[in-house]
This record gives structure tokens, sequence and C-alpha cells, in this order.
């Protein structure tokens, strides 16, 4: 027990050929020692743990070998070298910078560097983590680290290039580490369990390689732990429990999901991953990074860039088989503005729902999209919501009554009939046809119009100067639904998704309006029939009291509450607020303004 050393430092390389992941780097000093053509100071850069001291010391150990061997590594027999290797030689001097910081420190160091090797030709410096000195003592140290005698070598090491002075850089070679590789850690790791006797699964290893970040020396450290969990027998389940990472599986199920459209077994899926204690931002992450290994694993080419064991990667070969393209890019841009909008959101969990249950619709979306532009459309959700949906509407069956309904709502002219064909190609569907909630005898005695022919009756006439005619009170034209059923409770799901279909409703005149009522989420309150929405401005606030009966009526027949009853107020400072990036801005204000969006096009401006 007492003799014990962990494999960080048992297993710590002593020459530069057991130097993992560097071998551009070594190679390179190598051949320096062997030409002779040293540098009087060095700067090794990197993250942690990647062999930066490692292979100052190493370099250090070699130029003072007083048998140095063809292959330029260091005889390990001579007088110095065992020295080094007992820790006993006065020709190396290590000093941390992140505790020796101040003048005093560099000069001591100072007065070291005028003394000459006792053994061997070279007195060499190694000074950890360089870039915690004070501006004071790099400057005392300029003119020693541009000068220095000729058997002395500084070596200067961090993680943290861009704080050190220009005029320190100036005056080293620079060398850049590079971060481990996830196959070069696992096969480090393969050999450190062969050496001790233990036994691991190659998945196993290849989480604990993805945990360690590239940092070998993490790596090494995170298999003793693992080590002594799984008492010499490391398995991939052992080690995810041990570790606390999520399993690939549960992303693979996710996805099957989807495909399927099961949007119950996603919500209970995401409660079991909650209630194990994953958070919530770092599921959604990496749900994101499954869904770009699905993407690269659908080409041959671009399949090796998935990190993971062979045996991972095959199952995502297998999945990537099924996903069509599209889904994968509107899936991966759903996951990444859940990402996005995570620490804004005040209900995180019901954000991550919203995001999975518009991912299982994606798979049923025909439409030839790129994935740049996801579609809205909500289809029914649970299998109560679809039970609850009466027939089809008679209304759209009657074309002749709905060209009647759409002239008139044009207060001059003739409609033409045939523009209705027109304007449904251009447009996107309505999420769900209204007038279905219309009980058979209110449809056969009064058709109602869809929401496109009222939408067109706006576009007719606001594109003809001589129909032009004002909305009384501003209040938006659309298909409103009557029927109401018995009491149901309403939840803050289900609420935003049919608040968000009203507001997908509004005519084009009132985008804006409907695009400030998407961003919001109302909410349930304690009574369970009042929820409340919080407008950011009065003038919003205005806007939402006029149109405040109509949005009623329309929650109340969706979602079967007859008592449901909205208030509003305006968003104080305590009050979480959603915070926009230049760019939406500038988007709103395009949408909004008809003499910016000349301006754009007259001067070909940009957003810079």
């Amino acid at each position: 027990m007492d003799n014990y050393i962990v494999s960080a430092r048992k297993y710590r390389p002593m020459s530069f050929d057991t130097v993992v992941g560097q071998e551009a780097l070594t190679t390179t000093l190598k051949n320096a020692i062997q030409s002779g053509r040293l540098a009087h100071a060095y700067l090794f850069c990197g993250p942690r743990g990647v062999g930066k001291t490692t292979c100052a010391r190493i370099f250090a150990k070699t130029i003072n070998c007083l048998s140095p061997q063809p292959n330029g590594e260091a005889c390990g027999e001579c007088e110095s070298c065992k020295a080094f290797d007992e820790q006993r030689s006065f020709n190396i001097h290590e000093l941390d910078a992140a505790s020796n910081n101040s003048v005093d420190d560099i000069r001591q160091l100072i007065d070291q560097v005028m003394i000459p090797p006792q053994i061997g030709k070279y007195k060499v410096f190694i000074i950890d983590e360089v870039h915690m000195l004070s501006a004071a003592a790099f400057n005392a140290f300029l003119k020693t680290l541009e000068e220095p005698p000729k058997h002395a070598i500084f070596i200067l090491a961090t993680t943290e290039k861009h704080k050190i002075l220009p005029t320190i850089l100036s005056r080293c070679q620079i060398y850049d580490f590079k971060r481990m590789t996830v196959d070069n850690t696992v096969a480090h790791l393969k050999r450190v369990a062969e050496k001790e006797g233990i036994t691991v699964e190659d998945a196993a290893l290849n989480v604990i390689a993805q945990k360690a970040d590239g940092g070998m020396r993490d790596a090494l450290s995170i298999f003793d732990q693992v080590a002594s969990f799984c008492g010499g027998n490391i398995t991939y389940q052992q080690t995810i429990h041990n570790l606390n990472v999520l399993d690939y599986d549960y992303y693979f199920r996710l996805t099957d999901y989807f495909l399927g459209q099961k949007i119950t077994e996603c919500m209970l899926t995401l409660n079991e991953i909650l209630t194990k204690g994953f958070e919530g931002q770092y599921f959604i992450t990496g749900l994101s990074t499954h869904f770009r290994n699905l993407l690269v694993s659908q080409d041959e080419q671009t399949a090796d860039l998935i990190e993971a064991s062979q045996e991972v990667r095959n199952r995502y070969k297998e999945q990537a088989k099924r996903c069509k393209p599209q889904f994968l890019f509107k899936a991966m841009k759903l996951s990444n503005q859940c990402d996005l909008n995570y620490k804004q959101s005040q209900n995180k969990r019901l954000l991550i729902e919203l995001t999975l249950i518009e991912m299982a619709q994606l798979s049923s979306d025909d439409g030839t999209s790129s994935g740049h532009g996801p579609t809205m459309t909500l289809k029914p959700i649970f299998a109560k919501m679809r039970g609850t949906a009466t027939a089809p509407s008679q209304a759209t069956a009657n074309p002749q009554a709905t060209a009647k309904q759409t002239v008139q709502t044009a207060t001059q002219g003739t409609v033409r009939t045939t523009a209705q064909g027109a304007l449904h190609a251009s447009m996107k569907p309505p999420l769900q046809s209204s007038a279905s909630h219309l009980p058979p005898s209110s449809q056969q005695a009064k058709p109602q119009p869809t929401i496109a022919n009222r939408m067109m009756s706006f576009s007719i006439r606001n594109g003809n100067n001589a129909s032009k005619q004002e909305v009384k009170e501003d209040q938006p034209t659309y298909a409103m639904p009557t029927t109401i059923q018995e009491n149901q409770p309403v939840d803050n799901v289900n609420l935003t998704i049919i608040w968000r279909e009203f507001a997908q409703s509004l005519p084009k005149e009132y985008t804006a309006m409907a695009m400030q009522m998407d961003i919001l989420e109302p909410a349930m309150q304690e009574d369970g029939t009042t929820f409340l929405v919080i407008a950011d401005n009065p003038s919003f606030l205005n806007s939402l009291n006029k149109i405040k009966p109509r949005i009623e009526q329309y929650l109340r027949s969706k979602l079967h509450n007859s008592n449901l009853t909205m208030t509003t107020r305006l968003r104080e400072i305590t009050d979480k607020k959603r915070m926009y990036t230049k760019t939406e801005y500038y988007n709103m204000m395009l949408k909004e303004s008809e003499g910016l969006r000349k301006l754009r096009e007259t001067f070909n401006l940009e957003l810079s």
C-alpha cells in the first residue's frame, strides 16, 4: 500500500520514443540534438496533460547524456542519466511560476544561471506555468533570456500562450503540443492495463478517453479511478455508472422513437434521464452530437470523424441508413436552438420537451426543405388529443362557397376564383383546419372560410391601391373554432402549443405580432383556469388586450376548457427577459419596416 504509485507517474515516459501523440515534436527535438543545433530558449505550449513538462525533462536528460544513442535517445547508463533518473541531478532546475512569480524569484534564478554544470554540457532551467509570472518578473527575465551563458538552456511551459508577453515569445522557439486523439489514448491505456493485469472493454476505454478530453494525465487518473471501482475488470456499464456518463443507448433509442413518431416514449425517456440526475443541457448537447455522428456516418469518407469504439460506429452506420438527411439537418438545428435558449428559459424542462415533440414529428414531413427552415407544423401529439378531433370540415369541400366568402372580404372590385389555387401554392399550410371543430349542422348552415382564404382577402386588399380598407380596431381575421366540450385540465405544454398555433394562424399583416407571440411562453396559474402573458412593451400589451376575447375563445375551444381566462401585464425588471442578438433584431425590423427593406435593397446594405 505504501509503495503504490498512480499510473500517471508510474508510466510517465522516460524517452522520446515513449511519448504518446507528439511524434512531430519529438522527432524535431531528436534531430536538433543529433545535429547540435540547440536553441537557448524553448516554449512548450498546449493543453494540460499532453506531455509538455515530460518532454522538457527528457530533452534535458538527453542533451547531458555522456553516451548518446545513434537514434538521438539518452543511454540511461551514464552518470548523468542515472543522476537524472534518481532525481539528484544538479544540471536540471525546475521552477513553478504559479507560486514563484515575483521579481526576487527570477533574480535568484538568474544567479543560478551563472554557475556552470558539474557533469555534462548544459544546465537546463524548466519554468512551468510561465504565464503566471508578473509583468515585472518578465521584464527582469528578458535580458537573461535573450543572451544567456553558453551552458544555459531555458524551457518555458504554459497552457495559455496568449498571456505571455510578445517580447518573451520572440526570444523562444515555440512548440505547440496537440491534444491526444481518442485512438492514441485508448492504445496507451490498453498497454497500461496489460502491464497491470486488468481486463478491459474497448467501449469502456473509449469512454475514459473521451472523458479525458485529450489529456493523457487525466486519462490515466480516470483509469485508476475506474479500475478501483471495477476491481480489476473494467466494463462499459460499470464505467459509465462510475463516471456518471449518459449511455449511448439513450440517444439511439430516442432516434428510433423520433423516426416512429412515438412522442409518449420520448417523454418517458427524458423523464428517466432527468431522474438519474443528468442536467438538461448536458443531455441536449449529447443529442446534438448524436445527430452529428449520424450525419457523418452516411458517408464513408467522413465516418472516421466519429470518436467511438468500432461497435458503436457500426450502430451509427446502421441507424444512419434509416435517417433522411433532411431529418438530421432539422433535428440538429432544433437541438442547437434549444441549447442556445436553455439558460434563458424559465421552464427548462418544458423547453426540452417541446424540442423532442417537434423532433418526433420531423420524420412525417414530406417536404423538400434543406433543413435550414424547419416547418412549424404540429401534428396531434398524444392519443387523447387525436381521439377528440372531429370530422374534416365540410366548408373546405365546397369551393364555390369558399370563393364566394373570399370575394365578400374585398371592399372593391371582383376577385377571380382562379387566384385561390395560386395563393395556396405559395403559402405554408395552416397548423390544423379550425373549421373541423364546428358541429356538422353549423358547417352545413354557414360554411366557414379557411385561414388561407381569409389571408388571401388581406393580400388582395393590400395589393390593390383602389381597394384598401382599414381593419376595425386592427384585429386580424382568422377561422375561429366555437365548439367547447367539457372542461378539461390544462398544462403548460398544451397551452404553449395551442398559443403558438394561434400566433401562426394570424394573417401576414400581423407577422410582427405573431413573432412576438411565438416567443412568449404563457404560464398557467395555480387556480388552473387563468394563464399569464407577460408583454415586453406597452404597445404589444395593448395589441394583446384588443384581441384578448378572440384568443380566449380560440384556446377554450382547442383545449376544451370554457373557464380559461387570459391575464396580461408588462414585464418587470425582476422578470427574466429573452435576449436577442443583433441579427434577430435586424430581421425583426426588416419584417416590420417597408422603408428599411427598400433602403437595404437600394444601397445593398449588410449587417456588420
